[in-house]
């Protein structure tokens, strides 16, 4: 196939550029590089998006294209690739995210739950609006592809390159083996995540067999006290773990989910729902998935390589979570 990767360079639509030049497919990355130019093998058209409707001249001029993946976040950009190229790909993917639903206390939910009002046309993107431009980008997909278009609304995507920091947290924590790990005290709630690999092979398989629609694809749901267990376990076990509430560790400024001083993969209330979505959909059109504790012995490996006490964008900050274990043991003494 000849295939068009709007990115290439980073994490996912970098896999996406690996595997399908490892598949034998022609093709062709639209990126400006500035972190890394796209995989050995792959063409590459150096081009910044922000630019506009011009930034897709060169790929306009290729010809035409089996397939199209795109994994923007910013509407206006996604909308300009759509006007330049939607005429010449006879599938196009793209890469949506979970946090379109609008409700995310439901376990088991499928594709067919509500989602998110579009991001308005004139509103900048940002962090707090994921989920608004994830569907205002899904409805101009449908409204430029049609029947031609595969929506795949991913959940947390981890694996070897994640840059998030967040699945890979507690394994490297557990490596480091420096003082107590303060973890929350929610066994029951549910881990979900999607090797990257696997989701680069399915959006690749996607494309060739002409799946398209609306799909999930999520891992299968994993009790935290099974991946923390896991994650303990890899590293060697010789950390001590020391459990709290979370409604106490949410009055003393711990973060939820990622970000600086956050508990990863631990969620608000009423987000019962939101590791735990269906993927039947998926699996039943040919989504195939690793075993989650594979990825996760992936993912130590590769935060060992990365540097285990290297700055991090999520988790506890070491002085923190020293004071945090210092207060909770002084009020269970009390």
């Amino acid at each position: 196939m000849r295939i068009l990767v709007l990115g290439g360079t980073a994490f996912l639509s970098a896999e996406i550029a690996r595997q399908a030049v490892a598949g034998g497919h022609d093709v062709l990355c639209l990126a400006r590089g500035t972190s890394s130019p796209p995989p050995e093998g792959a063409g590459w058209l150096q081009a910044d998006r922000a630019q506009g409707p011009a930034a897709y001249a060169g790929a306009s001029a290729a010809g035409e294209w089996d397939a199209v993946i795109e994994v923007a976040r910013d509407p206006l950009q996604a909308r300009e690739a759509l006007e330049a190229l939607a005429g010449r790909a006879r599938h196009w993917t793209f890469v949506s995210s979970c946090s379109v639903y609008a409700d995310h206390s439901v376990r088991g939910a499928a594709e067919d739950a509500p989602v998110l009002e579009p991001l308005a046309g004139s509103a900048e993107p940002t962090a707090e609006n994921y989920g608004e431009a994830k569907s205002a980008i899904e409805r101009a997909t449908a409204d430029f592809v049609g029947d031609r278009a595969h929506l795949c609304r991913s959940g947390l995507i981890g694996g070897p390159g994640d840059g998030s920091d967040r699945y890979g947290y507690w394994p490297a924590r557990f490596a480091r083996a420096s003082g107590p790990v303060l973890a929350p005290e929610i066994p029951a709630a549910p881990t979900q995540v999607i090797d990257v690999r696997d989701l680069a092979a399915w959006l690749l398989f996607a494309a060739e067999a002409g799946v398209t629609g609306v799909l999930n694809a999520v891992g299968d749901p994993v009790p935290f006290a099974a991946y923390l267990e896991e994650s303990r376990r890899l590293s060697g076990g010789v950390s001590e773990t020391v459990m709290a509430p979370a409604g106490w560790l949410a009055a003393r400024g711990a973060n939820y989910w990622a970000g600086p001083d956050s508990l990863p993969l631990w969620l608000p209330p009423g987000h019962d729902g939101f590791s735990a979505r269906s993927n039947a959909a998926a699996r039943a059109a040919g989504l195939r998935l690793r075993r989650w504790t594979r990825t996760l012995a992936d993912s130590l490996a590769d935060e060992r390589r990365r540097g285990l006490d290297r700055e991090r964008k999520a988790g506890l900050s070491p002085d923190a979570e020293r004071r945090l274990v210092r207060d909770l043991r002084a009020a269970q003494s009390a």
